[in-house]
């Protein structure tokens, strides 16, 4: 307690700003590490880049690799966990949800920032990049959720 009252002013803001990195370096793994997967094909129920990814088995493997964390297989399932956030506050690594047929959870991507957001879209497409405000996902967006990893 001592050393930390013998602080300057500058190895405080020192502080503060190794603190904020870290805190951020969980968010921007999950980031870098969804982004090394880009191109991969979508495959129904696929659950590994050699074969292929579904929407929710893309975020599965994600966070399981860089957190081993074991989200469920399934959208709705990842929908009903970890904390709910509003658009406005969405960071980089939370889950974005989307209903693409008709009033339940059926897609699920991992927003990037500004608007961007990372998902393996459907059959005959890549994992890719799509903006939250294309017409498309505007429409369907259902909600964000923050894994508890990144609580």
């Amino acid at each position: 307690v001592a050393a930390a009252d013998s602080r300057t002013p500058e190895s405080a803001a020192l502080d503060a700003i190794v603190d904020r990195a870290i805190y951020k370096a969980p968010r921007k793994r999950v980031a870098d590490f969804a982004m090394t997967l880009r191109d991969v094909r979508y495959r129904r129920a696929g659950r590994d880049p050699s074969t292929g990814f579904d929407c929710s088995g893309f975020t599965h493997y994600v966070y399981n690799k860089t957190f081993g964390v074991e989200l469920p297989y399934d959208a709705p399932s990842q929908y009903r966990d970890g904390e709910k956030i509003a658009r406005d506050e969405m960071k980089m690594g939370d889950l974005v949800f989307f209903r693409t047929h008709g009033k339940n959870i059926s897609h699920v991507g991992i927003y990037l920032d500004n608007g961007l957001f990372i998902h393996s879209p459907s059959r005959g497409k890549r994992v890719r990049i799509d903006h939250l405000d294309e017409s498309y996902w505007a429409k369907r967006f259902a909600g964000a959720k923050r894994p508890d990893s990144l609580t």
